[in-house]
């Protein structure tokens, strides 16, 4: 008994000391989408600090591979308040590509925020007035931005041919997080 609570304050004392209070957050644009916002926090608390140091240039390989050894860890050791250490390592290596693809290129996402929002400004407005889905305001957000690339872009004819002669036009993967944060933010 007194081996299990010195263990449980010398546990808490790590986790309170380790975490510095102004660490970086998950943004929630980058969180996979079963991610629930419990799990997102959890994320948070472990590698705050990590995540600013991503903002602050560390680079990606290495701040996974110290985001996974502390989920790992927790993992082995049970702490991980219920979570799956896949769940946990995908929330978390999300949140690290988010950033340092931001630090890299900053002027993509100041440039880019705008346009998205002018693109995908009929699905914000359904969606903040309840006549979509959030998962429907996603899809509608991203046929728009592909559509903005390609104008005859359809999603019903390019989505039921054979994965291999989709013509599904080049868009950069950074211009739909940019649509998620503007549709997460509309409500």
């Amino acid at each position: 008994m007194k081996k299990s609570i010195i263990s449980i304050i010398s546990i808490v004392s790590i986790l309170i000391s380790s975490f510095s209070v102004s660490a970086a957050e998950v943004p929630r644009e980058s969180a996979p989408c079963n991610a629930t916002k419990e799990a997102i926090i959890f994320v948070e608390i472990c590698i705050g600090d990590i995540l600013t140091e991503v903002q602050n240039g560390l680079g990606y390989a290495d701040a996974r591979a110290k985001s996974n050894r502390i989920f790992f860890n927790a993992w082995l050791n049970g702490q991980t308040n219920g979570y799956s250490y896949g769940e946990l390592v995908d929330i978390a290596n999300n949140a690290i590509w988010q950033y340092r693809d931001m630090h890299l290129r900053p002027d993509f996402y100041a440039n880019n925020l705008e346009k998205v929002r002018v693109i995908i400004a009929p699905v914000i407005e359904d969606y903040q007035s309840s006549k979509i889905t959030y998962a429907e305001a996603e899809f509608n957000a991203r046929v728009k931005i592909y559509q903005s690339v390609n104008p005859n872009f359809n999603p019903d004819v390019e989505y039921m041919k054979d994965l291999f002669s989709r013509d599904i036009p080049s868009v950069d993967n950074s211009l739909f997080i940019l649509a998620r944060k503007l549709i997460l933010e509309s409500k």
